[in-house]
């Protein structure tokens, strides 16, 4: 168990020293990804940006989803979706995650393109890893982007999709693979949703330790 994001991420960075010398992109899905991306960044002297992605939440139970969307477009639906929304639903609830996809850019990226990741190596980093929809939408913008190596990393994540994740890419760094995984919270003794000011504050962190 980790105490909160930021212990979470002092201990994924150790675990990904090794990785320092190909001087990789942190790459952090917000807004829980964002405090474990900037340890890494910070503790490791790496390059750090950030990828908005959604949950396409379900009408009748918005805390689950039938899948993700990125910034770019790119998506991952799980296959029984169209057992419980039709087509119009689902293009409805996108345009919906778009327009908030298109806010956070606005909010945490100030607007600003996704950073160029052709050939790159990349981190791709989020607080844990439950359902994976996001971090499928997230590896599929990136492999779209045509990353040279990618690799996943999180403290947390179930046994099923860390299997399925570490099929997709390159290499997964992944602490804590609990057999009996029922949700992210269950791995932090401090656990809550993050904000955007929370955001901002550990984004403006992060700049002033490498200035």
């Amino acid at each position: 168990m980790f105490k909160d994001r930021k212990d979470a991420g002092e201990k994924l960075a150790q675990a990904l020293e090794k990785y320092k010398i190909e001087n990789p992109l942190v790459l952090a899905i917000p807004r829980g990804g964002i405090e474990i991306g900037c340890q890494i960044a910070k503790i490791l002297g790496l390059e750090f940006s950030i990828v908005v992605v959604r949950k396409l939440p379900l009408p009748q139970n918005p805390e689950a989803g039938f899948g993700a969307l990125a910034e770019d477009g790119s998506e991952f639906v799980l296959p029984y979706a169209v057992d419980w929304l039709n087509r119009q639903q689902r293009e409805e609830i996108k345009k919906e995650q778009n327009e908030e996809i298109q806010r956070r850019i606005k909010a945490l990226r100030k607007g600003e393109p996704l950073v160029p990741l052709k050939n790159k190596t990349v981190i791709l980093v989020d607080d844990g890893i439950a359902m994976g929809s996001t971090m499928r939408a997230a590896i599929k913008l990136c492999q779209n982007k045509g990353v040279g190596e990618l690799i996943v990393a999180s403290p947390v994540a179930g046994p099923s999709v860390a299997d399925q994740i570490n099929r997709q890419v390159d290499k997964t760094v992944i602490l804590e693979i609990p057999k009996f995984f029922r949700a992210v919270a269950q791995s932090y003794q401090n656990w809550h949703d993050v904000s955007d000011q929370e955001v901002i504050e550990s984004l403006n962190q992060l700049k002033g330790n490498f200035n």
